[in-house]
């Protein structure tokens, strides 16, 4: 799957993960791959979030369609600290390898998400029970 430049990608990956910290139960956001649509549905039961993927034929309609018009490329359910971790551990990952200045060089439009980054960070920290090695770094 890729994601057009034109998405703020990893930001919205990393801002649907810490939304489900607070009282809301789901998240829904999109990766733009020109024409197609990847649309991103979080949702909570306890401390599991369920994802599913869906892939739309065409971004320009798809945001008024509901979820079940969408194919289903992936769908599974992880332990709320399991899913955020993953999601830390791949923003970091990215932040690594190309830094925040090669990061806007390659995604253009969209700088770093460092503040969602760390507010996940710390909802994570203080929220979830979680034995995973922490040596995530944030700027």
């Amino acid at each position: 799957m890729t994601a057009s430049y034109c998405t703020d990608a990893l930001a919205d990956l990393v801002a649907g993960a810490g939304e489900l910290y607070g009282q809301q139960r789901s998240a829904r956001f999109f990766f733009d791959a020109e024409p197609q649509e990847f649309r991103w549905v979080l949702r909570t039961t306890d401390d599991a979030v369920n994802v599913t993927l869906c892939k739309f034929p065409d971004v320009a309609v798809s945001p008024d369609l509901p979820d079940f018009h969408g194919t289903v490329m992936w769908q599974a359910t992880y332990p709320r600290s399991a899913f955020a971790h993953a999601v830390l551990e791949a923003a970091h990952t990215v932040l690594t390898e190309h830094g925040e200045a090669g990061y806007l060089a390659e995604w253009a439009m969209h700088p770093y998400p460092v503040a969602l980054v760390q507010d996940l960070r710390r909802l994570h920290m203080r929220d979830d029970v979680c034995d995973l090695p922490h040596g995530l770094s944030c700027p």
